[in-house]
């Protein structure tokens, strides 16, 4: 019997032991109730609260946008909604960079005010003691590291990060620190897979991988990406497991041309 069959109520625990085992761990974002209990339902291990709802929920360009108080309501919805994943929220552009106490009182209110389980933040050794505060509060930390969406303009461009060695070499040793200082999983996003692979095998904690490849211990990817809500971000690591835009329009469309018909509603949809 697997891991995953055994679980009522996934914990930082069972993705340890999932990774030891060689069983892969599923996981997807969730900002609202609805959403979230259909993905719980259907057994996802991870829920993220990402504030990549800054751009799905909110129609902002980046992830930067979205605020403390934004996060906590979103996280409050998906907890609601769950019985079975972990649930984790990601630590806002602005409520952990600046210094590690303000790290610590983010991370607080989002358990507190929340209900979930778990945070995750952005970086490596810039922002280790920020980590180290959390987590000697007792608060689970994931890490992320590879293309930091709230570094965005630091960047200047959304490319596959770490191709060059030094770049490489600085995810390598980052990867290790967070392991080292206790992260119970780091997020992977957009390096090469033989890379995010080599990382997976040198360190304790489950990878996460989005846009790395096959090698890590789990994937992760937009909800509303991978049911196809969304029609114009199509990078290569996006498999489409629906196309509900299509869907959704031509059902709208239908209800439009019912509702000025006078179709609807018919003799069995009133009183």
């Amino acid at each position: 019997m697997s891991i995953q069959s055994e679980i009522k109520r996934v914990t930082t625990h069972n993705l340890q032991a999932m990774k030891h085992a060689g069983e892969k761990i599923a996981m997807l974002t969730a900002y609202d109730y609805s959403m979230a209990r259909i993905l719980d339902d259907a057994g996802i291990d991870i829920l993220l609260v990402g504030d990549s709802a800054s751009n799905v929920m909110a129609g902002h360009e980046t992830t930067l946008p979205i605020t403390l108080d934004h996060m906590i309501y979103h996280a409050q919805s998906v907890v609601r909604a769950v019985h079975r994943a972990l649930v984790v929220v990601d630590l806002p552009f602005g409520s952990y960079q600046s210094n590690p106490g303000k790290a610590l009182e983010s991370a607080i209110r989002i358990m507190k005010e929340s209900g979930a389980h778990a945070v995750k933040l952005e970086g490596g050794a810039e922002v280790e003691e920020a980590i180290q505060r959390i987590l000697k509060a007792g608060i689970p930390v994931m890490g992320h590291l590879g293309l930091t969406p709230q570094s965005i303009y630091k960047f200047g461009t959304y490319a596959v990060r770490a191709r060059e060695e030094a770049e490489a070499a600085k995810l390598r040793e980052d990867a290790r620190l967070l392991a080292e200082i206790g992260c119970f999983s780091i997020v992977l996003e957009k390096i090469p897979a033989d890379l995010a692979g080599e990382v997976a095998r040198s360190v304790e904690p489950p990878i996460i991988g989005i846009g790395a490849g096959p090698q890590v211990d789990g994937q992760v990817l937009v909800t509303h990406d991978m049911i196809g809500l969304t029609k114009d971000f199509q990078p290569r690591f996006l498999r489409r497991y629906l196309n509900l835009y299509e869907s959704m329009l031509e059902a709208t469309r239908s209800y439009i041309r019912d509702v000025r018909e006078g179709d609807f509603p018919n003799e069995k949809e009133q009183y």
